[in-house]
């Protein structure tokens, strides 16, 4: 349409039409904020809306509603966090948690590596080292346990073992939690770990 073209006086319908054609121009929707920016600027304009209504309360009132906000906060970041850790001991404990003798893990393992799964062998000769120091006494039987728990306690207790044990819980992580693949090189460091545990 040519500016000559444009009626001068424009009624309701039509002003309404030529505001969404021209609002529609990509150009005005860049500078849009994204829905994060504008969650974030939601609460910092009632948090400023709280403080602004502060100046109206008496001082403890607006104390009082301060720790209350910052106690919820706590609260919500505490249940959040504590999940998580009861999540991760929870995996963690059932790793360590079996009846099996550390013979029967480590045939457990072999088996696994025979069949090619060596992630599961992973798991089971780790499994064999953690029950072994605990059937040589080095470790106390005790359900839950963390692999960090196990590197710690028993590298206190053997200190020549301490950067095996440590590599060894490490490999564990990060094939089981850390969803790396396992390979071959790294079972056969644990079974090292194993032999020397033995020893």
């Amino acid at each position: 349409m040519a500016v000559s073209d444009v009626p001068v006086d424009l009624d309701r319908d039509e002003a309404r039409e030529a505001a969404a054609r021209e609002l529609s121009d990509p150009a005005y929707v860049s500078d849009d904020p994204n829905p994060l920016q504008r969650a974030f600027e939601w609460v910092l304009k009632k948090l400023g809306e709280l403080f602004a209504g502060a100046g109206g309360m008496s001082g403890i009132t607006a104390v009082t509603i301060i720790v209350v906000v910052a106690v919820i906060i706590v609260i919500v970041i505490r249940l959040r966090v504590g999940r998580t850790t009861r999540a991760v001991r929870s995996r963690a404990g059932g790793v360590f948690d079996s009846v099996l003798t550390a013979a029967e893990h480590r045939a457990a393992a072999d088996r696994a590596a025979a069949a090619g799964d060596l992630a599961e062998a992973v798991r089971e000769r780790f499994r064999a080292v953690v029950r072994e120091l605990e059937q040589r006494g080095v470790l106390d039987p005790r359900a839950g346990r963390t692999v960090d728990e196990v590197a710690w306690e028993a590298g206190r207790a053997l200190p020549v073992l301490a950067d095996d044990l440590r590599g060894a819980a490490m490999q564990f992580d990060d094939v089981w939690y850390g969803g790396r693949p396992a390979t071959a090189q790294g079972y056969q460091q644990l079974v090292s770990v194993d032999d020397r545990v033995r020893a």
